[in-house]
């Protein structure tokens, strides 16, 4: 929910409930009032009675009153009042009305008798109706003013605050456009519209820095390792080695080939990280597959597995480069953690790719198998196979699904069709 819209969602409902409780407190001392004028008419009419009594008459009220006086015979008058709300039959108007009474006991005439005295509050709760309407309407009609007035004033406020947060977004640190500011009439706006433009210029040039001390350094360790692993050749094609030596120096040269592999593939993610492989195009993975395979096939022969694919016709648009590094790591993933003599499954769907394969390890851990630098003690890999297919999958927006089913670890891979 955006915060202009909570804001006036609570806007709203405080105001609503606010106008109800004042306008139930207001009806409520409106009742109050009419219950003590309709009280004080009550005891008039009592006195009316009493002196009508002391003339050796009993009063009986004009039939233009909305009033009734009732008279009984009792043993002894107590001399006590009560006041109450009752429904009486109007003679007048042929029908029920909610009214108050007063009971008393009184010396009439001489003799004990209760005075029952009810008046009707029909007409009064007519005029509390008319006076909640009087006021209830402009009230309304100043609060629905209130609520317009303020829903343009905050979206005259805060539509450059949505232009702020659009710029955010569209913020790249991998373009040379910078980060563009935006007019605000408020000042806090201002002052985070001023922050952000500080730390988005920081922002790119820290990242400035640390892409060219990456592209630098691998550059450079690129170099060491290349004459490293020519010296290395070298001596082991020389016969004036000892045995022991050469040992020695065949674990030297898998260092090194794994210390260039790593390398190649850190620098590899830095450029998936940061988004630098961006050539999209047509491709048709079946035909994607199938050179791969070709390429693989030497590998697959000596190791004797065998491939079983099934492989349907579809193309997508996507980055060339990216594509190529999924489908080599898929390929090569599949090979490295397969035995001598095991089977490779490759199924090419509309909607998704799968590769799966036989292998020494039982079901691997789903929640750990991408993670950088994660792999199975008895990998020689440098454990960013899959780390890098699951960056390429996510700039992608592929899935990418591991499992574990009868024997065989199936990747998965479902496309994005744009």
């Amino acid at each position: 929910m955006k915060l202009f819209t909570r804001y006036n969602r609570i806007l709203i409902i405080i105001s609503l409930f606010g106008l109800l409780l004042i306008g139930f407190l207001f009806y409520k001392m409106l009742v109050y009032y009419l219950d003590q004028q309709i009280d004080h008419d009550l005891v008039e009419e009592v006195m009316e009675v009493k002196e009508y009594s002391a003339k050796g008459n009993f009063y009986k009220s004009h039939e233009f009153e909305d009033l009734v006086v009732q008279y009984k015979k009792i043993e002894k008058a107590n001399p006590s009042s009560s006041y109450g709300d009752t429904l009486f039959y109007n003679p007048l108007k042929h029908r029920k009305e909610t009214a108050r009474y007063l009971r008393t006991e009184l010396e009439l005439v001489g003799k004990p008798y209760r005075v029952l005295v009810i008046a009707s509050k029909f007409e009064r709760q007519e005029q509390i109706r008319n006076i909640c309407l009087i006021i209830l309407i402009p009230v309304m009609l100043l609060f629905a003013l209130v609520l317009l007035v303020n829903r343009i004033l905050l979206k005259k406020i805060w539509t450059p605050f949505e232009q702020l947060l659009k710029n955010i977004t569209a913020f790249n640190i991998n373009h040379e456009r910078p980060y563009e500011p935006v007019e605000m009439p408020v000042a806090e706006f201002r002052q985070l519209n001023k922050v952000l433009v500080e730390l988005s210029g920081k922002v790119k040039s820290d990242y400035n820095e640390i892409k060219l001390f990456t592209e630098n350094a691998s550059h450079e360790m690129m170099t060491p390792l290349a004459v490293i692993n020519s010296k290395l050749d070298n001596m082991l094609q020389s016969n004036v080695l000892a045995k022991e030596d050469g040992e020695i120096l065949v674990e030297l040269y898998k260092a090194t080939s794994r210390l260039t592999k790593l390398n190649q593939s850190l620098l590899l993610l830095v450029k998936i990280d940061n988004n630098l492989l961006q050539d999209e195009e047509k491709i048709n993975l079946k035909s994607l597959i199938e050179e791969k395979q070709v390429y693989f096939q030497e590998l697959i022969s000596e190791r004797n597995i065998t491939v079983e694919s099934t492989l349907a016709d579809v193309s997508i648009s996507a980055s060339r480069s990216l594509l190529e590094i999924l489908i080599n790591n898929l390929f090569s993933n599949v090979i490295r953690h397969n035995y001598d003599g095991g089977k490779i499954e490759i199924n090419l769907e509309t909607d998704k790719i799968v590769f799966a394969n036989t292998g020494h390890n039982k079901a691997l851990d789903p929640e750990k198998i991408f993670d950088r630098f994660y792999k199975d003690n008895a990998s020689e890999g440098t454990g960013l196979g899959l780390a890098i297919l699951k960056q390429i999958c996510n700039r992608q927006r592929y899935q990418l699904d591991y499992s574990y089913y009868q024997d065989l670890h199936t990747f998965t891979i479902k496309f994005n069709h744009q």
